[in-house]
């Protein structure tokens, strides 16, 4: 990808968000931490520094150098990094009177200045810091204030280089966009060419020069990520492509044949393989959620190892990894920090020598979707809900068994079905069942009972990273845990996760 904007991350729970603003704009960008700069600076265009939870006057605040940076590349400085930019270069950062958080409008623009072109009077942005330029920078110039907050945007002369005290990556920061939108387009002058057809083209040229005639074995999941790097591995090498599709025995019910059902008349060359049982021997009396994690991500990889051996001369393992999961794989100190590891994210062990080709790394989950579409995927499987490549093992709180892995199935398919009679499916980013591990007594007839609670989950986001709970219609919760309690035998009690993202996350484990 040329023409790339360089986003550096210090912990701010909002770095994500900059991103998809600006692939918003058609604009290919990548997060780095900020104590890992790429070295090779010459494809970036334009560079964007990070808000953080530290302060700049603390012993353990982000400290990067900035030398391949500053006054060489355009660069926006956002809130953290806009604080980090006078404290070290002249000017002087002290804590607020009150932590400003929250709305705040500009009551003051700098007039005939690009970077607030297009941008209302009074516009509101959204502050969430506890510190504030007090002195500007040397040669910093005010832009725009709030009534608590003087230098709420600057630049430096003699340096394409502006900074704000503000998120307007944010929702809540009304004119947040089309001021990124001036950055980069207008002053930066960074090409608007990242659209899904330029990725299909750009990326089949590339996996084909990477591959060339080499063979590559892909595990299929039914899921929009593996199929889409299906399709595009397709169209890249054809025969050379062998997909694998594993029953893990985490799936939900039924869905290893309906999904090798689902490619028949894709073109794509697969073969399914039942491990069911090997998984739940390996998970048997493991409760630990992350180790789960990794012993099906072990688990998995053998399986391939296995598999790859009966294909000659095999050299690349195909991956759906989308760009969350190498996000959240990354650790940065703050609350950006690793949250779970990712069982597709990472090198392979020693002993298998498959080299790792992921054509959709890069992407959000929305773009993966758009990606499709350009691909000409069934929009019904585009349209499917993700689910988690450990399956069914992370919605079942502690150990897993046979028998709690056929309870959730069954309540899943109920609830899920339901969603889609109901016409909610298309409604909800995703959605599933979680098996708690607890019992609740309950009534049934004229017996008492002690059987097992389900969790319903249903979120709305656009890739993940951010999600909010879904108000489902009361009569929908009401039928569908009368159908639960009523056919699925075990449980007696349905509870609504009215959490979101964050402090939650969409998964339980």
């Amino acid at each position: 990808m040329q023409h790339n904007v360089l986003i550096l991350d210090f912990g701010s729970q909002y770095t994500q968000l900059i991103a998809r603003r600006v692939r918003e704009l058609n604009i290919f960008c990548e997060i780095f931490p900020y104590n890992h700069i790429p070295s090779d600076l010459s494809s970036y265009k334009a560079v964007i520094l990070g808000g953080s939870p530290f302060s700049v006057r603390g012993e353990d605040a982000p400290h990067p150098d900035l030398s391949q940076i500053r006054g060489k590349l355009p660069m926006l400085a956002v809130c953290y990094g806009a604080q980090y930019l006078a404290h070290f270069s002249g000017g002087e950062v002290a804590a607020s009177n009150t932590r400003e958080y929250g709305r705040a409008n500009l009551n003051f623009i700098k007039e005939n200045e690009v970077f607030f072109e297009g941008v209302s009077e009074n516009s509101q942005v959204w502050m969430s810091h506890s510190d504030s330029v007090k002195v500007l920078p040397t040669n910093g110039v005010k832009l725009a204030s709030t009534h608590d907050v003087e230098f709420a945007a600057y630049k430096i002369e003699g340096e394409t280089t502006y900074a704000i005290q503000y998120h307007p990556e944010v929702f809540h920061s009304t004119d947040g966009s089309k001021m990124l939108e001036n950055f980069l387009v207008k002053i930066a002058e960074v090409p608007q060419n990242f659209t899904p057809n330029a990725f299909v083209e750009e990326m089949v040229a590339e996996l084909k020069e990477k591959l060339q005639d080499d063979k590559v074995v892909l595990g299929l999941s039914g899921g929009v990520d593996s199929t889409v790097a299906a399709v595009l591995l397709h169209q890249a090498i054809g025969k050379n492509l062998y997909c694998i599709f594993v029953n893990n025995g985490l799936l939900r019910k039924n869905e290893f044949q309906s999904v090798l059902d689902q490619y028949k008349g894709m073109g794509l060359n697969v073969k399914g393989v039942d491990s069911g049982d090997r998984f739940l021997s390996e998970l048997a009396g493991v409760s630990d959620p992350e180790t789960k994690r990794k012993i099906i991500g072990r688990v998995f990889i053998e399986v391939f190892d296995d598999e790859s051996h009966l294909i000659e001369d095999v050299k690349w393992l195909a991956q759906g990894t989308i760009y969350p999961d190498v996000i959240e794989s990354v650790s940065v100190k703050g609350p950006s920090a690793t949250i779970k590891s990712h069982h597709n994210v990472g090198g392979l062990p020693d002993y298998m020598k498959l080299k790792i080709v992921e054509p959709l790394r890069m992407l959000f989950k929305d773009e993966v979707r758009r990606v499709g579409a350009s691909l000409g995927i069934d929009p019904e499987l585009l349209g499917r809900h993700p689910f988690p490549g450990p399956g069914l093992s992370i919605r079942i709180l502690g150990d897993i068994t046979p028998e709690k892995v056929q309870i959730l199935q069954d309540v899943d398919k109920v609830f899920i079905d339901g969603l889609k009679s109901w016409g909610l499916y298309d409604k909800v980013w995703q959605a599933g069942a979680i098996l708690l591990p607890v019992n609740s007594v309950g009534v049934m007839g004229d017996e008492r009972t002690y059987e097992k609670v389900v969790a319903l989950r249903a979120v709305e986001s656009t890739d993940g990273m951010t999600a909010d709970w879904v108000h489902l219609p009361y009569d929908f919760l009401m039928k569908v845990s009368n159908d639960i309690i009523n056919k699925v035998k075990g449980v007696n009690r349905v509870v609504y996760d009215i959490s979101s993202k964050p402090p939650a996350t969409i998964e339980w484990e």
